[in-house]
């Protein structure tokens, strides 16, 4: 599943590749992956066809592009579900469609930005931007105080300049419930998965089932840092692969795998201070941790 340095890489390449793009027209191959768009397809395309990109935003698995319009606050909704992909191709008859191509638009320019989607969780939809609670700019690419419906429930993420760490911690601290739950929920937090969650912790040598109201303020610091260090090592390594996959992407996220301490790695030495990592069940998932370096 798309965590914050894999939806952050794809908004990156969306931002230096289709802001100022117009849309021509739009194919929607599968109405299902416009589900979300209550007026359907046809309406869709026509609250798209002659709007240009102005940015590209995102928060949590949303991401949206503004649409330029003088009496309008809209947005092309993307969620990337499970697999959902948004690529960018200058020629799209060159190679032929990708054969899970579900929604194709097609650019003023004669390029597309096809939303490609195998397990099929994902969804676009054009939806109305609305202020924020806190009058700051709604999510990570965007100076605008405004965030789709969809999205406003979701927290902020831990690279979001705007975040207020401090209220962060404080709000870790009063959940009564594990340290890697409460990093799960994206209410709190958002852009944290299974994996960067194993990893964050490991490097703040935090148990994943340290109860939250036992945090001090210095270990949810160490543990909220370690999370944040991992996603931007993690984001370096997505971003500087990103032109080559936009267009060849093949579903796969894992940008970060060779650079995994413990995600993964249950049985195999722990490379800060060789013990062997262990794997437990966790919420229908795994937990990976070092038993030496993050004692329960």
């Amino acid at each position: 599943m798309p965590e914050l340095p894999e939806v952050e890489t794809v908004r990156d390449g969306l931002a230096r590749h289709v802001i100022g793009r117009r849309v021509a027209g739009v194919e929607v191959r599968r109405p299902a992956s416009v589900r979300r768009h209550l007026g359907g397809a046809a309406d869709l395309t026509g609250r798209l066809v002659g709007r240009e990109f102005t940015a590209a935003a995102r928060r949590g698995k949303f991401l949206w592009l503004p649409l330029g319009h003088p009496e309008s606050d809209d947005a092309l909704l993307a969620h990337l579900g499970m697999s959902g992909q948004l690529l960018v191709r200058a020629d799209p008859s060159e190679g032929g469609d990708h054969r899970h191509l579900r929604v194709r638009l097609l650019l003023d320019d004669g390029g597309t930005l096809d939303f490609v989607d195998q397990r099929t969780f994902g969804h676009l939809a054009v939806v109305d931007l609305e202020p924020t609670a806190d009058g700051r700019p709604g999510g990570a690419g965007t100076d605008a105080a405004l965030v789709p419906a969809p999205a406003a429930h979701i927290a902020r993420d831990l690279l979001d300049p705007a975040l207020d760490r401090d209220a962060l911690t404080r709000a870790l601290r009063r959940k009564r419930t594990v340290v890697k739950r409460a990093l799960l929920d994206q209410t709190l937090v958002s852009g944290v998965g299974n994996i960067y969650a194993d990893e964050g912790l490991w490097r703040a040598r935090i148990h994943p089932e340290h109860p939250t109201p036992e945090l001090s303020v210095e270990q949810a610091h160490r543990v909220l840092d370690g999370v944040a260090e991992v996603m931007t090592a993690a984001l370096r390594q997505g971003g500087t692969s990103f032109d080559a996959l936009y267009v060849n992407v093949n579903g796969a996220s894992g940008y970060f795998d060779r650079s995994l301490a413990v995600y993964g790695q249950g049985g195999r030495a722990c490379p800060r201070c060789g013990a062997p990592v262990v794997r437990e069940k966790f919420m229908n998932r795994s937990s990976h941790f070092c038993p030496v370096c993050q004692p329960r």
